[in-house]
């Protein structure tokens, strides 16, 4: 008497490396044996568990699972695998080997989703990664219902199953109670945060924050507390030029893995992050057991903030080091290697003592200028020379504040800067703030004085460097083909020490 073939279903899913979404084809085999429910092909804890949840859930729906053998194999089995979104692909699986679900309802489908123990289905991260790569091999996606506008985003004809349970999936894969079609989704109007023209006064200030905004380059800012900083860099975005389409893409499959994709919306301005400074290092750089993007990356194609830059950790100054120059995160791990784009601007702000008020003969401690050499020595010296504009922002008295005239709004300023851009990019197809100077067109008498001043001022190739881009962005916000004497001498007056 030949033995029974064992019952075998397939359907694919997702894990991910990086910003990447890496094919997974979870098999399930319901054999005869013992009764046991194995999960192999290099599982986590949380998908290990997914056994539990899954019996739960079928039993809150009135199903058991048959008293046999059934094996969970995870292929390719060499690729680590993490993330409780294989709950919803380990169901469908075993749905499908127990001939609840025909299987042809799943052969050009993948899922991802967590289950509840009631048959609820969760929303899980990195919904648009996976979108995009089902897209790309022509498959449909059973997410979340909650996630279903997310998913819409991986292509217009992308057919996305958005469930919310367990049992309405069912229903829709057996064809008795078909789900309603996600509608395609709204793009939200941008928001540009508040407006520069609450800014009052400040007028140096103001025009650093242009410059910097108009090439892309990194910023810091040293004053006594209340002079403005915090202001003024939370203005930054709004003046910062719109997000290309390619840039959107790149940066919410960023958040969406960092599961931070605001009601299924792509990110369509420059985002703005603003970590405290007691902040660890794999918070800001990333890793972590699950090698999470960290917030230089949740950051790219926008700022980042650091207030009170001397109180970092020094470990995680010196960290932003290397994707300041590369604009990416490479987080190492025994079994793989995850990269995470990183390109982000940098503004930094601190006080120029522990006090704040060294420059005040009435209110600087005992300490000075001790304190200043001190606080300031926190920063190592190639932390520093990787910013490329320094200013120290002058306190306003009351009365200075109350007669000052309003400035302009962030869109006009956002205009210009918008110009200076195009222009960069038209020249080089990037901007100035990751470009080599030596394809900048100086004015000799601009040339001889950017380079007798870096000659006394014992600036190194990179502050040479970052002077020399400093200039072009100035040119480039006064329109001109050139770069001429009067735009390298304000250059000059930013790479000053504080």
């Amino acid at each position: 008497m030949s033995a029974i073939p064992p019952s075998l279903a397939r359907i694919q899913s997702f894990t991910f490396s990086g910003i990447d979404a890496l094919p997974v084809m979870v098999e399930v085999q319901i054999s005869s044996g013992l009764p046991s429910f194995i999960i192999v092909g290099m599982p986590a804890r949380a998908i290990a568990e997914s056994r539990e949840r899954v019996r739960a859930a079928l039993s809150a729906m009135g199903l058991a699972l048959p008293p046999k053998r059934i094996l969970v194999n995870l292929t390719p089995a060499d690729l680590p695998k993490e993330g409780a979104h294989f709950d919803l692909p380990i169901a469908l699986g075993v749905l499908v080997a127990m001939g609840v679900i025909p299987a042809e309802a799943v052969t050009r489908l993948a899922a991802l989703g967590e289950i509840a123990l009631d048959g609820t289905i969760n929303p899980v991260n990195g919904i648009l990664c996976a979108a995009l790569t089902a897209s790309a091999q022509e498959q449909g996606l059973i997410c979340p219902a909650s996630q279903g506008a997310e998913a819409r985003w991986g292509h217009p004809d992308l057919e996305v199953v958005a469930t919310p349970s367990l049992k309405a999936l069912i229903g829709h894969l057996r064809k008795e109670q078909p789900l309603p079609d996600e509608p395609p989704p709204a793009p939200q109007p941008p928001d540009y945060g508040p407006d520069l023209r609450d800014v009052k006064g400040m007028m140096q200030a103001r025009r650093v924050l242009e410059i910097a905004a108009a090439g892309r380059h990194s910023l810091l800012m040293s004053g006594p507390p209340g002079s403005g900083k915090s202001m003024l860099a939370s203005r930054l975005p709004g003046i910062l030029p719109d997000l290309t389409a390619a840039e959107i893409l790149e940066t919410s499959r960023i958040h969406s893995i960092g599961g931070l994709l605001p009601a299924g919306q792509l990110v369509n301005r420059p985002p703005y992050r603003a970590p405290h400074h007691n902040t660890t290092l794999p918070a800001l750089v990333g890793g972590g057991p699950k090698a999470m993007p960290g917030e230089v990356s949740l950051a790219h194609n926008g700022v980042l903030f650091l207030d009170e830059f001397p109180e970092f950790p020094r470990n995680c100054l010196e960290g932003l080091r290397q994707p300041v120059e590369s604009g990416e995160v490479t987080i190492s791990r025994a079994a793989r290697h995850t990269h995470y784009p990183a390109r982000f601007q940098l503004i930094a702000a601190m006080n120029p003592c522990r006090c704040g008020y060294i420059h005040d003969r009435e209110r600087a401690c005992n300490r000075a200028p001790r304190c200043a050499q001190e606080y300031t020595a926190r920063i190592s010296g190639p932390m520093l020379d990787r910013m490329d504009l320094c200013v120290h922002i002058h306190s306003l008295s009351p009365l200075a504040i109350s007669r000052a005239p309003t400035g302009e709004s962030s869109a006009e300023v956002r205009a210009r800067v918008q110009k200076a851009y195009d222009r960069q990019m038209e020249r080089q197809g990037a901007c100035n703030a990751v470009m080599p100077p030596e394809g900048f067109q100086f004015e000799a008498d601009a040339l001889t004085l950017a380079e007798q001043a870096a000659l006394r001022m014992k600036l190194s190739h990179r502050g040479i460097t970052r002077m020399f881009r400093i200039a072009r962005t100035i040119a480039d916000l006064d329109g001109t083909e050139t770069v001429q004497k009067h735009h390298a001498a304000e250059a000059l007056s930013y790479r000053t020490p504080l």
